[in-house]
Order: structure tokens, then C-alpha cells, then sequence
């Protein structure tokens, strides 16, 4: 692709917007920023606070560690970590660096200060209203659609800062209609790599450091040592492994940054170190890993574009695909054997559910990482799904929209059953 193409400079973009370095599961530092930015705008320290989430905001805090919390979870923890200890203009690293004084601090504040909890019903899929008061003064933050999108700031009835929300539309990102499976092949192929070494450095830095910290050290479940006990000498099983292990790790309070994905570090973590670890056994080229964690990253945010940032769709499973692909190049596939990679990936983990960000999220990683490759391997042995064959088409971009509307708008009913359910227990 020649950097005349359009597509050249707005893919460079895409990849800017969304490898992005973020402490902790990024849904409750996204509470925490809002908080963050809500004190600062106040002035004061808050007297009371609400918290206004839609259902897949709830979901997707309830269940995970909170990191410089002290091993805190859930709502409360989040958005107080924030206001105690945010720093705002760190966005999605707002709580990175916090002192044992600002812990004790924050456990003080939630005992006493009142945190309201609302649940937003309808509207946008990702929404975060906090609201933080000091007497009668009180200030106002939302959040819609992405991590970072703040579109209001109130203060004592005074509008701030205001942008227009409809439900679900990134309008302020790069269009990511612009992505397709052969348009993203043959930009990772001819991609100058000065122009993504430094994002994709970044992400092989952090993404393999939390990777071994999992396996060092117990988090969760421990799905990454598990795996290795099994069969450790299998570059299959190790590459499941390490990306399992880094979800041990970030679902279970580790306190070191991932480089994310489509607003998700499970996604970063399963769309990069799978990748990295074939890269590293099969002795390649810095140029050809660069070049297979670029497939694989884009890869991963064009399945999960159409989704959706969140969904009962468990987003594991693109960022498997994902990883499918880069690990097919690595392999010596061309465009035919990564699209079909891709489609068998899908075609086999579709199913699994997103039941919030928890220890369990690692198994589902190890799952769709172990369906990119099986996907890759069927082809290469002459064995593929078909169109017709329950969600797949023929052609892989038809795929991808069925598996779009299946996440986006078949799994709705699904997502709000998964909500009812958490809220209950």
C-alpha cells in the first residue's frame, strides 16, 4: 500500500487510537477517570457521589480487582480510587501511581462517604454519569460510547464542555469502515515499520511483562501455569499460555500497564502475545513480528468493530482470530490462508459469552487463542467451514457481518439476562 492511499494514513491512525496504554481493566478506570475529572472540576473533596452506569459498565466492574486499591472491587472502589488518588490528565493510567497513604485514604472515604449506585437502563451501551457534591455545590461527568469520550462537563448548573451522544457512535475516532481483510493485508505487508514500531514496541513491552508476571506469581485462577503444567514444550499450549497468564494477571489486581485493544487489555494482551511467542520460535525477523502483530492487531479491531465496545459477545474471541492471522503470517500464510484462519476461528468460539471482567476471562482467552490456530491448521491441511455452515458466508468480510449482528444486535436479550443475573447474586 503506498502512503498516498488514504487508507495508509487513516489505518496508522486507527492503530494510534486504540493501542493505547491502560492500568488496570479499562471499564473501571474509566469509572476512575470520571471521578478524577469530576473532583477536579468541583474543587472540593465530595460530601456524597453517584454513579450512574449502564448495565455492561455494571457488568463489566462488578467482579474485577481495581489495582493500587488495595485489592478492592467493584463500582465503589473504582470511581473512589479516582477521586482520592486520580490523576485526570493520565486518562485510561489515572490511578498508575498512588501512595499506601492514598489506599488507606481511599478505604476512609468509602466508609464514609455515601456512594449512590444507579442503573442507567437504555440509551448507550457504554455510559458513566458521575456526579460528586461538597455541600451545594456539585459537578457532573459523562462518559459515552468509548473509554475516554467525555461529552459533558457540569459544574453547579454551568455547562462546561457538551458533545452530541447518539447511541454507539465513535464520531470523533477514525472511520473504521475503511478496514477490510485485503486492504489490511496489504498494509501490514508494505507498512514502512517506522511508522509503527514505537505503538507496536510499546505494546510487546508491557503486554509480555504482564504475561510473566502472571506466570511468576499467583493471580485468579491461574489459568497460564495450568496450561504450561500441561504441556509447556508445545509452542501451541505456551502461546495460549502467556496470554492467559497476562489476563491472570490484569483481572486480579496486577499493578503493571497493557497496551489494549478496542478498549479492552484481555483484546490487547490475546492479539499480541500469541503472536510474539510463535515470532519468537519460529526465530523471525523484527521486520516480519512487526509485521504480524500490525495483521493481527488490525485484524482484531475490524471483527470487533461492527460488535460493538461492549457486548454479551465475549471480545476474546476476535482478538483470537486476530492472533490466528499474525501467527498464519508468521507461519508463511498468504491472504487466503489468513482469511480463512480467520473465518474457522470465529466459526468455532462465536458462542462464548462476555459475563464481565473476572478471573474466568484468562480460560476464554486460552479458548479463542487455541481457535486461531486450530483455524490455521485445518486450512493447511485442506479442511475449512463453509458458507452455510451456521454463522459463516462465503467470502470473509460477509462472515465478519454476521458475526457483527449476531454480538451488536442478536445478543442484546443475552446481555441484559447476564446483567439481571450479576445484579441478583
Amino acid at each position: 500500500m503506498e502512503k498516498s492511499d488514504p487508507r495508509y494514513q487513516a489505518y496508522i491512525q486507527i492503530l494510534k487510537e486504540e493501542l493505547i496504554p491502560a492500568m488496570g481493566c479499562t471499564e473501571p478506570i474509566a469509572l476512575a477517570y470520571a471521578g478524577a475529572v469530576a473532583k477536579k472540576t468541583l474543587g472540593e473533596q465530595p460530601d456524597k457521589v453517584k454513579v450512574e452506569a449502564s448495565g455492561s459498565i455494571i457488568k463489566n466492574v462488578k467482579s474485577v480487582i481495581v489495582p493500587n486499591t488495595g485489592h478492592l472491587k467493584g463500582i465503589n472502589a473504582a470511581v473512589t480510587a479516582g477521586i482520592v488518588a486520580g490523576n485526570p490528565d493520565k486518562q485510561l493510567e489515572v490511578i498508575a501511581q498512588v501512595s499506601p497513604e492514598q489506599i488507606q485514604q481511599m478505604k476512609q472515604f468509602m466508609e464514609d462517604v455515601p456512594i449512590e449506585i444507579e442503573h442507567l437502563a437504555g440509551g448507550c451501551t457504554f455510559d458513566i454519569i458521575v456526579t460528586v457534591y461538597h455541600g451545594e455545590d456539585y459537578a457532573k461527568v459523562r462518559i459515552a460510547n468509548y473509554h475516554t469520550n467525555i461529552v459533558l462537563v457540569e459544574k453547579n448548573g454551568k455547562v462546561l464542555r457538551s458533545e452530541a451522544v447518539s447511541d454507539d457512535s465513535e464520531d470523533g475516532l477514525t472511520d473504521r469502515t475503511l478496514l477490510d481483510m485485503e486492504h489490511i493485508w496489504d498494509f501490514a505487508t508494505t507498512v514502512d515499520i517506522s511508522d509503527v514500531k514505537e505503538l507496536l514496541d510499546q505494546q510487546i513491552s508491557c503486554n509480555v511483562a504482564i504475561a510473566e508476571e502472571g506466570l511468576k506469581n499467583d493471580y485468579g485462577a491461574n489459568i497460564g501455569k495450568v496450561l504450561l503444567d500441561m504441556d509447556g514444550d508445545d509452542v501451541r499450549v505456551r502461546a495460549k499460555a502467556m496470554a492467559a497468564a497476562g489476563s491472570d494477571a490484569r483481572m486480579n489486581g496486577c499493578e503493571m500497564p497493557v497496551v489494549i485493544n478496542s478498549g479492552s487489555g484481555n483484546q490487547g494482551i490475546t492479539t499480541s502475545v500469541p503472536v510474539i511467542v510463535y515470532a519468537k520460535e519460529l526465530g523471525v525477523s523484527d521486520e516480519m513480528r512487526y509485521r504480524a502483530l500490525t495483521l493481527s492487531n488490525l485484524t482484531t479491531i475490524h471483527v470487533k468493530t461492527p460488535i460493538g465496545r461492549l457486548s454479551a459477545y465475549c471480545g476474546a474471541v476476535g482478538a483470537g482470530a486476530g492472533a490466528g492471522a499474525g501467527i498464519a503470517y508468521l507461519c508463511g500464510g498468504g491472504l487466503k490462508e489468513v482469511e480463512h484462519t480467520v473465518v474457522n476461528a470465529l466459526a468455532i468460539v462465536s458462542g462464548i459469552v462476555c459475563d464481565g471482567a473476572k478471573a474466568s476471562c484468562a480460560a476464554k482467552i486460552a479458548a479463542a487463542v487455541d481457535a486461531g490456530i486450530l483455524g490455521y491448521n485445518m486450512y493447511i491441511r485442506g479442511q475449512q467451514f463453509r458458507g452455510g455452515d451456521g454463522i459463516v458466508s462465503k467470502g470473509v468480510e460477509n462472515t465478519l457481518q454476521n458475526v457483527g449482528r449476531l454480538g451488536k444486535d442478536g445478543m442484546k436479550e443475552t446481555n441484559e439476562e447476564i446483567i439481571k443475573i450479576m445484579i441478583e447474586a
